[in-house]
């Protein structure tokens, strides 16, 4: 429990230093010429191997018993994947007089991203909300992600020069999906090694996206990605943001009291429904995105911490709310997430 109130008392997360220190490293060595090709083949090899340890972390059965719950995961589905994307369409009309085009791709992107799973778990914890249904709403909607991520982009983002094409789709199967399908597959046989050494395969996880974002952010620097961003863009850009994550934490929560949920469940809607995956995200944009990724993963970057340090808040203040009965299952949130691990609150 302790772990889980960190985001309370520290909403910078660590990782987002070491992502910025990646990007200034790019910045001030990129990677060029033979160096480049090496960084390229390695994050490719690094991001199949990624997707290659969720698929064989994800839990058959949490989500088989999550699927009691329907409604509310349909709930988190469509704000993560309907009304996110619906309110990056609009943020169009923002061109050129706030944001420039490839920021509003990378923005666009943003909101096709899925959902996180360890940060709305945490703060759901902590805010006494429904922790099992977050586990399984975060999974799932990671899970939707790998097949609902690219078609979303190729028909959004498709004739929007933005780098993604037909040949985009079959990077996506085989450098995403394939290894996924993969570690599910092998998953009866190498479980119970994953789950013994998570500690260890986190290093990994993070590593390898660390490595992602080196190897964008030095295309971009090669494409002189900082000429084409400037501080009052930036500004601009946050601004967008802080109002986009505004309108989604109003929707879910008040959205979940209109649709006739309880407070747990609509803490579990609020902070699974309003939040983007950077883990996610990362690999997805290099995929996708090519030597425009960088770019593209600045709004989540940027978005990802801006949702960490403003949920962290809101958690702690639903912590305060009045009690109320306990879940259908007859278990308060603390007594549940006491037998779930939770590592870090990146994705």
């Amino acid at each position: 429990m302790k772990r889980l109130r960190r985001p309370s008392r520290m909403p910078i997360d660590p990782y987002i230093v070491l992502l910025l220190g990646t990007v200034g490293l790019a910045a001030l060595l990129p990677a060029r010429g033979t160096g480049a090709d090496v960084a390229s083949g390695a994050s490719t090899a690094a991001i199949a191997f990624l997707f290659f340890l969720y698929g064989a972390r994800l839990s058959t059965r949490e989500a088989v018993d999550g699927l009691k719950h329907w409604r509310l995961h349909v709930t988190v589905l469509t704000c993560t994947f309907v009304i996110f994307p619906v309110l990056g369409l609009a943020s169009r009309g923002l061109v050129p007089v706030l944001l420039t085009q490839p920021l509003y791709q990378g923005l666009l992107f943003l909101t096709l991203v899925p959902s996180t799973i360890q940060s709305s778990i945490a703060f759901t914890s902590i805010a006494r909300g429904n922790v099992p249904a977050a586990i399984c709403a975060g999974s799932f909607s990671s899970l939707a992600g790998i097949v609902l991520t690219p078609l979303l982009a190729a028909a959004l983002l498709g004739n929007s020069g933005a780098g993604f094409s037909t040949d985009s789709l079959v990077k996506i199967v085989l450098q995403l999906l394939v290894p996924f399908l993969a570690g599910q597959l092998l998953r009866r046989w190498i479980g119970g090694f994953v789950g013994r050494h998570k500690k260890v395969l986190g290093l990994v996880d993070r590593g390898s996206i660390l490595l992602v974002v080196y190897t964008a952010f030095s295309e971009g620097v090669a494409q002189g990605i900082w000429h084409q961003v400037s501080p009052v863009r930036l500004a601009a850009l946050l601004a967008v943001e802080a109002v986009l994550l505004a309108v989604m934490l109003v929707l879910t929560w008040y959205g979940g009291r209109a649709l006739g949920f309880g407070r747990e469940d609509r803490i579990a809607i609020q902070f699974a429904g309003s939040k983007k995956s950077l883990a996610s995200g990362l690999p997805m944009a290099s995929v996708l995105f090519g030597a425009h990724a960088s770019l593209a993963v600045l709004p989540l970057m940027l978005f990802h911490q801006m949702q960490l340090m403003v949920c962290a808040v809101i958690a702690k203040r639903r912590a305060r709310d009045p009690e109320e009965t306990p879940n259908a299952a007859g278990e308060s949130a603390a007594d549940v997430v006491q037998g779930q691990p939770q590592d870090r609150v990146l994705r």
